[in-house]
């Protein structure tokens, strides 16, 4: 083939190249989207179930892990009970669920349910949602010297 016949066809190979990479990136958004608010869910039916006078101490605890275990088998992974307490601490933190940002992944609220300051966490929530870069720990580092330093 000559180095002109395939010139048209790499040209085309790239348009349709960015045209899939543009509907995987959509898919991968609308994913982490829902399953945010799955977890958001999650976390509301775990606080609602606590408040129906199961205060007593251990209580929290022992829920958690049987939900984990019975969660794993049925779903898989994503359910060990460190994610289960996150997703009833970012029901906690966020209660209104249209507070919840639809552009940040689950990576990114783990993150940020770690920021006790609420003023700190706006700010970084603010600040993850207008750069949504891949490597978050890294992001989030940076803006906690940052916001440190402002």
């Amino acid at each position: 083939m000559s180095k002109t016949a395939k010139q048209p066809t790499e040209v085309l190979y790239k348009q349709i190249a960015l045209v899939l990479n543009d509907a995987r990136n959509r898919v991968l958004q609308t994913v982490n989207s829902v399953m945010v608010r799955a977890y958001w869910e999650i976390g509301r039916l775990i606080v609602e179930h606590e408040q129906k006078g199961k205060t007593r101490a251990g209580y929290g605890d022992f829920l958690i892990k049987g939900l984990s275990e019975k969660l794993t088998v049925d779903f898989g992974k994503g359910f060990d009970p460190s994610n289960l307490w996150n997703m009833r601490k970012l029901y906690m933190t966020f209660p209104i669920l249209d507070a919840v940002r639809r552009e940040l992944s689950w990576t990114h609220y783990r993150l940020l349910l770690k920021i006790e300051n609420m003023e700190a966490r706006g700010f970084y929530e603010e600040n993850t949602n207008r750069a949504l870069i891949g490597d978050s720990a890294l992001f989030l580092s940076t803006l906690c010297a940052i916001y440190n330093i402002l």
